[in-house]
């Protein structure tokens, strides 16, 4: 929101939701007081969005992780599978038991796409690798994430992908305790919780999400609709954790470098749904 204030001179505003019932109020309030632009950050805000949207006509409502859409009403879908896709070369590269875990808060729709690109990265290097998936069932338990990991842990796993918010900072304190174990981060860039077992993060820069929305609103030039933001919008990308460099194999550094390339050229791009890597013509 600051990004988008310093870049734009717009007036931001922003409140925090407690409970579900206050999605609709807060959308609401933000058209009665002729907001241009409202987000609801997270998949969970686009039902409410859907009924309060059509009562602000001159107010255009966002929900990340959202696909629902309207006359003033876009999704931003946050692309993973590429760069989930390059977590799954990196996490193959390094294991040594040939098994690598994934962990996530619930099965929403965008992390069951990241793991399923993540399996599809993993087994181009090695199709015989075993992938194990767990979810915690919420969020923000700590203790719950660190139980998970230790779990797969126990079955052999050596290399884990979180995608569990607060919860995933348990999946990290497990790595710790654990020798020749990794874990790859998610969301922001999480290589420095813990620097000496994470691989990498794959990151989003939401204030650059959000402000490539702002711009085309402010220039009248926005549609509506479900936007796609990933690698080659450069808003999600695979960051390596430069402390673990020389974990990494110069063969497997060279390919996901050369992909990431080509993924930000627009030139490559992971089909998750059809379980396919595809290069764009």
């Amino acid at each position: 929101m600051l990004r988008i204030r310093d870049s734009l001179g717009a007036q931001i505003s922003h409140i925090q939701t407690k409970t579900p019932a206050d999605f609709d109020e807060n959308f609401r309030q933000y058209g009665v007081q002729g907001y241009a632009l409202v987000f609801g950050h997270g998949y969970e805000f686009q039902d409410a969005a859907k009924r309060v949207a059509p009562e602000f006509p001159r107010t255009i409502y966002v929900t990340t992780s959202g696909t629902a859409s309207g006359p003033n009403l876009a999704g931003m879908s946050f692309g993973f599978a590429d760069a989930s896709y390059l977590a799954g070369i990196l996490a193959a590269s390094v294991t040594k038991a040939n098994k690598l875990g994934v962990i996530g808060g619930t099965g929403l729709p965008p992390v069951v796409e990241s793991f399923r690109a993540f399996e599809q990265g993993a087994h181009a290097v090695n199709p015989a690798i075993k992938i194990v998936t767990s979810y915690i069932g919420n969020w923000d338990d700590v203790g719950a994430g660190k139980e998970q990991a230790l779990a797969q842990f126990s079955q052999g796993v050596d290399v884990i992908f979180q995608n569990a918010d607060a919860a995933g900072l348990g999946v990290f304190q497990a790595t710790r305790e654990r020798d020749n174990a990794f874990v790859i981060g998610s969301n922001s860039n999480q290589n420095g919780v813990a620097p000496n077992v994470t691989l990498g993060s794959v990151v989003i820069d939401l204030p650059l999400a959000f402000l490539t929305v702002a711009r085309e609103v402010k220039a009248g030039t926005f549609k509506p609709g479900v936007l796609e933001l990933g690698e080659e919008s450069h808003v999600v990308t695979l960051v390596l954790n430069p402390v673990l460099s020389a974990k990494i194999p110069v063969a497997a550094r060279s390919r996901i470098d050369s992909l990431q390339t080509l993924m930000l050229r627009g030139d490559y791009t992971v089909n998750s749904a059809r379980h396919s890597a595809a290069a764009k013509r």
